[in-house]
């Protein structure tokens, strides 16, 4: 998947020049004109993506103990040979205690896990691919009861006691500190093993989204209260983690309005409180924003058509990817990957997304569930066979290898 492709810009967070895609390296192909703004190539850190297209991060909880098998190994390599330009992959939990709330998912610590790692890394750059590690803290998603320790809580910005017991501690300020020094060991080691960069998950209703929102953020101290205050724990973990790799390697930032518990949350109600949010994260060392909707197309805040993703790149200047429901006739649900019952969710195209782009509303695309279904989802959409495409279902989840 190596192509020939522009030289990276000197700035890694920078928009690069826009030219004609470059030809794969075996055989020719052609474009489909209505989705050409897809398939031209992107400046990354000190290299070149040979397209707009992410694979976002999904949770498999396919990692016994944590630590990625082969088939895990398999399942990113198979998504790189299917064209996708960037792979962010699944939730992989830093070092600290109560980073984890699922079961099988992946830490990024430890010897077995950072080798397992290591083999993903390894394979997808055989196939010419690029690839980020999603780092996560969980934060109030936790409970006790959850592996690896089960007698450790949730931690959060504020308690949370469920039927008279602790079910969430409140962090301390050494617990906030060893949270921040979490998330930079696990990007200096993503840098170590050869990633091509590194995303905080800020999203969702995890521990950096738990500061942000004053539904789960009550404290009093400089951690909470003004939106400054509970922006403060983000900027010190990218502040830290840039400190602790080198300057062209890429920190992008997953960030949303919505919770897992709350499609109707928000943390900005305007778009002055975004830029609030988002600027100083910008200044501490973010390259790159991940704009995480429900549905990529809709206006972020009333009285302008304005998507969240393009209020993202107006305020910060970053370049950014938007992601949302991209290529599929229905909206994302927590519910899905959560409940047994059978579902079919149809593809669909994606000019659309593909206009957004070349109008400037955005500079990558993420397309999640449908890669699920059909790691060949990129090529169809190159070669204008969305008709071909598999439908993501219920046994998509329950697989990794295609």
């Amino acid at each position: 998947m190596d192509t020939a492709t522009p030289a990276p810009a000197a700035n890694p967070g920078a928009t690069p020049v826009i030219t004609p895609a470059a030809q794969p390296a075996t055989g020719t192909y052609s474009v489909n004109a209505a989705v050409a703004p897809l398939f031209q190539p992107f400046a990354f850190g000190r290299h070149t993506l040979a397209n707009r297209l992410v694979m976002a991060p999904m949770t498999r909880g396919k990692s016994p103990g944590g630590v990625p098998t082969e088939d895990v190994v398999a399942y990113y390599r198979r998504r790189v040979q299917g064209g996708v330009g960037l792979l962010i992959t699944e939730g992989t939990t830093i070092n600290h205690p109560a980073a984890n709330g699922y079961p099988q998912v992946p830490a990024f610590h430890g010897e077995a896990a950072l080798a397992g790692w290591k083999r993903v890394v390894d394979a997808v750059h055989a196939e010419g691919g690029r690839i980020i590690p999603q780092l996560w803290h969980v934060g109030i998603a936790r409970r006790p009861g959850v592996e690896p320790d089960p007698s450790v809580p949730g931690y959060g910005p504020s308690a949370i006691v469920a039927d008279g017991v602790e079910v969430v501690r409140a962090m301390t300020q050494a617990d906030i500190d060893a949270v921040i020094a979490a998330f930079a060991q696990a990007a200096a080691d993503a840098e170590r093993l050869g990633f091509d960069g590194a995303e905080l998950h800020g999203a969702h209703g995890y521990i950096i989204d738990d500061f942000f929102w004053e539904q789960t953020n009550q404290r009093t101290d400089a951690y909470g209260g003004s939106l400054e205050n509970r922006t403060r724990f983000a900027q010190e973990i990218v502040r830290a983690v840039r400190a602790a790799v080198s300057p062209d390697f890429p920190i992008v930032f997953r960030f949303s309005q919505w919770k897992g518990v709350d499609y109707n949350a928000r943390i900005a109600q305007t778009p002055e409180e975004l830029g609030r949010i988002l600027k100083p994260l910008a200044e501490a060392g973010v390259d790159v924003f991940h704009v995480s909707t429900r549905r990529y197309w809709e206006p972020a805040f009333d009285g302008s058509p304005d998507t969240l993703a393009a209020w993202t790149k107006r305020l910060t200047g970053k370049p950014v990817i938007a992601v949302g429901s991209v290529g599929l006739d229905g909206a994302f649900k927590v519910g899905m990957f959560a409940s047994r019952d059978a579902f079919e969710v149809k593809p669909t195209d994606v000019d659309q997304a593909a206009q957004a782009l070349a109008r400037g509303d955005f500079d990558l695309l993420g397309v999640g569930r449908v890669l699920l279904s059909d790691p060949d989802w990129a090529i169809k959409v190159r070669d204008g066979r969305v008709g071909e495409v598999i439908p993501f279902d219920r046994a998509a989840l329950d697989r990794l290898v295609v």
